[in-house]
């Protein structure tokens, strides 16, 4: 039980009804807001931030990058190509190893903990997956060269373009209402500067994350019943199991978005959606994790173990209870898709919420009530369950992919395309803004290592001396590869590269290549997984087609298409064809692996889906066809365990994933452009995968293995300025930009 101090006097709650303005009453758990202060984004004026519309460095187009003058941030990239080559020439033949063309630590996975030993067990391996892993990764922001570029103090001028694209590409597919910086507000309290701030120093991508914590306890117990992590703790921190408390994965997250708030780019506001009222030392602490985004540092002395005293004042945090007494247990029921829906109706919020009637067009215009954070303008919408990690990889990889989709649809060659299958090869795939073309919205995959409850599941998934984290959701018949045309924007925002001014050097590399776009992973299916959470995702579709219910983003740009398009089907339910395409997931195959999220307990792999709800299920009778052939064929006799481990259980590793897709994309252009098939031979005729059709039996050249590390770790993205606009083409194909791959040389 929670005394009434530590609830606060501004406690509130949301019951079942709509959430409204009117009519319903609501009641929001807001700790630490005094009522004059509630919005901390309220009364936005229509404030435009002048350093960024007047200043040249945000409409910079870059002109030539040598490979003999890479950019300053690019020097320690270039010094590991270098110790890759001297590794190969230097090491005799016979020495060379297959795993010289991987790079990273060795390190030590933990996997259980022994009472009788009193230590943890582990195995020790390399991670060469790229994904961004709370076990391995202490450092916020994804990967040390995502923390070292947003963390950097000095940036030359010759780099800021680069520096800038975040913010560049939030803006301009954000709200254009700015906040209002005038001294005593909230904003300028938390990002203003001692000195005279100047609008520079204002100017952030505003982000509200949304987190919805149904399921997170300490064992059995639920997690606001138990005491807040010490924040001030001396020494090292005990081990201790990811499945024994969710504190560690909210802790986690919480300083990732701090750190998100420390790169100046990003004002963060979090709002946690909860069943039922928690203790204000929750609160504190939560809010105690976001000093950089405008949290109170807790104090030396502070003791979450006794009763806190919420201090009324503008917070970064905000509780929300989204269920009423009645409806607790089933907010609480993890297959109801109860917080999903809040978590969708609070972000959206269409405005037929209210009383089933639309009062408004203006899709800009939310009617949820005006208390809650969710209601103010944002830029950029995350929406995530608390076992998911977010980091600011995965934001800066949407943001791109999002501003390059955009660039295609508004392409002036694309608008008069005749229709949207440009070529006759499957996957050739041309945007515009026309009803007719795809609305596609960058998604997201979840991701597991092994599972600690069974060693001998961990040591199945540990392949030689590297670890691989897998996808339980989706499987290899799970999605398609599409090549869109023109899906590339550089600085300035949506600034498409391939139409480059004639003469202008910046778009020659790919106006000059045989087409000029990227590949993408088209989610043809919808993500499963396991019970209980393909129940829930049954009652509250996912928003995206093929996306998830437990890590997705918006950009205001695309919240306002979504509302556009609920709005249109609440009104002709009878005539849903006539609203246009549903949102479509797709994933940037040269940054995959920035799209593949963590699920940090690792306790996903070695379960086993509902019968008739798992990934392949377009190709579910051809899956029973091959396991009867095996069966027929006694090819795996007396190894049931290999057999269930195959079909009845969907362990997708994310290099596995990067692999398909590669081999996918590449046989459709093979076909494509093979004009005389040898119907008796085998593998690609005529163009090829450079990285994946190849014979392993020794490591591939340097440059090959240091291409496949940039793409893997998201610095195809990162370093786009580089990549996209250099004459430097070596890592066209590992990026994803390269049409028709490598020709083979017969």
């Amino acid at each position: 039980m929670t005394s009434s101090n530590e609830k606060g006097e501004a406690e509130k709650n949301i019951t079942d009804a709509p959430i409204s303005t009117k009519k319903h009453s609501f009641l929001i758990i807001f700790f630490k807001v005094a009522a004059s202060s509630l919005l901390v984004f309220g009364g936005f004026s229509s404030f435009l931030i002048e350093s960024i519309s007047n200043s040249s460095i945000f409409h910079r187009r870059l002109t030539d990058v040598s490979i003999d003058s890479v950019p300053t941030y690019m020097k320690s990239l270039f010094d590991d190509l270098k110790k890759r080559r001297e590794l190969m020439e230097e090491t005799p033949p016979d020495e060379v190893k297959y795993w010289f063309e991987y790079a990273g630590p060795l390190q030590k996975y933990f996997y259980r903990f022994s009472k009788s030993r009193g230590k943890a067990d582990y195995f020790e391996g390399r991670d060469d997956s790229g994904v961004t892993s709370a076990r391995f990764m202490d450092d916020p922001l994804g990967n040390k060269e995502y923390q070292n570029f947003f963390l950097k103090s000095n940036v030359p001028e010759e780099d800021l373009s680069q520096y800038a694209r975040l913010l560049e590409n939030c803006l301009a597919m954000g709200s254009p209402i700015r906040p209002s910086t005038q001294k005593g507000t909230p904003w300028n309290s938390w990002f203003g500067k001692k000195e005279k701030p100047s609008a520079a120093s204002l100017g952030r991508c505003r982000v509200l994350f949304t987190i919805n914590t149904v399921g997170a306890g300490r064992g059995t117990v639920m997690l606001w019943e138990t005491d807040p992590p010490a924040v001030h703790a001396q020494g090292p921190h005990p081990w201790m199991s990811e499945q024994e408390t969710a504190a560690s994965h909210l802790e986690r997250t919480l300083k990732e978005i701090d750190a998100m708030c420390a790169t100046g780019q990003i004002a963060a506001r979090v709002q946690v959606l909860v069943c039922e009222p928690i203790p204000g030392k929750w609160t504190e602490w939560m809010d105690a994790q976001l000093v950089h985004c405008g949290g109170k540092p807790a104090p030396i002395d502070v003791r979450y173990t006794e009763g806190i005293k919420v201090e009324e004042r503008p917070s970064p945090i905000q509780v929300v209870v989204v269920a009423s007494t009645l409806s607790a247990d089933t907010c609480h029921d993890l297959k109801s898709g109860f917080m999903e829906k809040r978590m969708q109706d609070l972000i959206i919020a269409p405005p037929f919420l209210v009383d089933g009637k639309v009062k408004t067009k203006n899709p800009a215009v939310k009617t949820t009530h005006p208390d809650l954070v969710s209601s103010d303008d944002y830029d950029l919408y995350v929406a995530m369950k608390w076992s998911s990690m977010v980091t600011g990889r995965a934001i800066y990889g949407f943001l791109q992919a999002s501003a390059d989709l955009t660039a295609a649809a508004v392409s002036s060659r694309n608008k008069n395309a005749p229709g949207l299958e440009k070529a006759a090869d499957g996957v050739s795939l041309v945007l515009n803004d026309s009803p007719s073309s795809p609305f596609l919205i960058p998604s997201f995959v979840r991701v597991s290592y092994v599972s600690e409850e069974n060693s001998k599941v961990a040591k199945w998934r540990m392949h030689g001396d590297f670890f691989h984290p897998a996808a339980w959701e989706i499987c290899k018949d799970s999605y398609d590869m599409t090549w869109i045309e023109d899906s590339l924007s550089g600085s300035g925002g949506i600034n498409g590269l391939c139409q480059s001014a004639e003469g202008s050097t910046t778009g020659q590399k790919l106006v000059n290549a045989d087409d000029c776009g990227q590949w993408w992973v088209y989610m043809a299916e919808e993500q499963m997984p396991p019970t209980p959470e393909v129940y829930a995702n049954e009652v509250t579709s996912p928003l995206v087609r093929g996306g998830s219910n437990y890590i997705w983003m918006l950009t205001e740009r695309q919240r306002q298409e979504i509302v556009k398009l609920k709005m249109c089907e609440h009104e002709r339910k009878d005539s849903l064809n006539t609203c246009g395409k549903e949102p479509q997931a797709v994933i940037p195959l040269g940054n995959l692996e920035s799209f593949l999220i963590n699920y940090t307990p690792n306790t996903a792999l070695g379960k086993k889906h509902v019968t008739n709800r798992r990934p392949g299920y377009s190709r579910e009778e051809q899956r029973e066809h091959d396991r009867e052939m095996v069966r027929e064929r006694k090819q795996l006799k007396g190894q049931e365990d290999i057999e269930k481990a195959l079909f009845d259980y969907t362990v997708y590793p994310a290099a596995l994933f990067h692999k398909d897709a590669t081999i996918k994309a590449s046989r459709a252009r093979d076909k494509a452009l093979t004009k005389m098939k040898d119907e008796d031979a085998f593998g690609p005729q005529t163009v090829k995968s450079s990285y994946y059709d190849v014979t392993i039996t020794k490591p591939r050249e340097a440059i090959l293995g240091w291409c496949q590390a940039i793409a893997r770790n998201g610095l195809c993205v990162l370093y786009s300025d580089f990549f996209r606009t250099s004459v430097d083409k070596r890592c066209m194909e590992a990026c994803g930009m390269k049409k028709n791959w490598t020709k083979i040389i017969k």
